[in-house]
């Protein structure tokens, strides 16, 4: 079982813990990753540890929430960027496509912080001056010496001056949230999987499939601190609450997305998310087509796979044989 001794091989190798600062959270309770160490000259680890339970994450039909592993990702970006290839704090770091999948059953919760270890590479590393510009990073997801999981991202680094260029007067942040839209009420949160209305990221808007953004700039989790435009990852919550509203009543859960960003949503203008079935029926994984729209320009898609709950059951009772 080569994977297996692997992962106790990769244990003994010492850590440097991770500064905050390299995770870009504000709040020191939202940082997941615990530790890195360099592999090779573009290999590494990098551990995180899952909490017991969160306010935002929480644990839903018994399995921890599948996008902490996304927040697991997003941190490393910032953390090796810095870390391991010289980017200066401040530098802007850009999503371009992000795709991952999780083996279901690893996700049963058991009542218990869970420790994650990601095996990443890095190439493609391209430079501007000293300093990395662009990076694609995979990583495997490890738990307990199972496979938890993967991710590949491609991803782009600005430094100040060139991102103010490219924001032009949305660089500001404090204007860009000074003109942020009135938040719309929010959809009925049983719905989109929620279970506060706070919490939801959708609003009606009309029709079957389609929604509103709502890009609530207080949320203590989507906006830990103030940004010029919606995150990454309000998107990516919002094509997962897209895709369980088109489940309907059946109890699913995401073990897939393949996102493209394809512009910045800005924070003043309304947002169209619209969801279009694509496959699947009463039986196996569904997948769900997930667009945001804004100023009649398409500038996100993803598409997500939903599997059954009931999966995830027999997957872990697999796992603890």
């Amino acid at each position: 079982m080569p994977s297996l001794q692997l992962a106790h091989d990769e244990a003994s190798v010492p850590c440097t813990p991770v500064p905050q600062a390299y995770t870009h959270k504000a709040n020191p309770a939202e940082v997941l990753l615990t530790g890195w160490c360099r592999t090779a000259p573009d290999t590494f680890t990098v551990r995180a540890r899952w909490p017991r339970s969160h306010d935002f994450y929480a644990i839903r039909h018994g399995l921890h929430d599948p996008l902490l592993l996304s927040e697991t990702v997003r941190q490393t970006l910032p953390l090796l960027s810095h870390a391991a290839y010289q980017v200066p704090l401040g530098h802007q770091l850009l999503w371009e496509r992000f795709q991952w999948d999780l083996e279901l059953g690893a996700l049963r919760s058991e009542g218990l912080p869970v420790d994650v270890e990601l095996r990443i590479s890095c190439t493609d590393v391209r430079y501007r001056r000293q300093s990395a510009a662009a990076v694609v990073l995979t990583a495997e997801a490890w738990r307990e010496g199972c496979r938890l999981g993967g991710a590949r991202t491609h991803f782009t680094i600005q430094n100040r001056a060139v991102y103010a260029r490219l924001r032009g007067a949305y660089a500001d942040i404090g204007l860009a949230n000074a003109r942020a839209l009135p938040v719309p009420s929010p959809a009925p949160a049983s719905v989109v999987a929620r279970e506060r209305a706070e919490d939801v990221v959708l609003s009606p808007a009309g029709g079957d499939n389609r929604w509103q953004l709502r890009a609530d700039t207080s949320h203590p989790i989507l906006f830990d601190h103030p940004v010029d435009h919606v995150p990454g990852m309000l998107l990516l919550e919002a094509a997962r609450q897209a895709a369980h509203a088109t489940a309907a009543s059946r109890p699913t859960v995401v073990t897939g997305m393949e996102t493209t960003f394809i512009r910045y949503a800005e924070l003043d203008a309304p947002c169209w998310i619209d969801a279009r079935p694509l496959s699947g029926g009463a039986a196996g994984p569904r997948r769900v087509l997930v667009t945001a729209r804004q100023n009649d320009e398409e500038i996100f898609t993803c598409v997500v796979t939903l599997s059954d709950v009931r999966d995830g059951a027999q997957d872990g009772r697999t796992q603890a044989l």
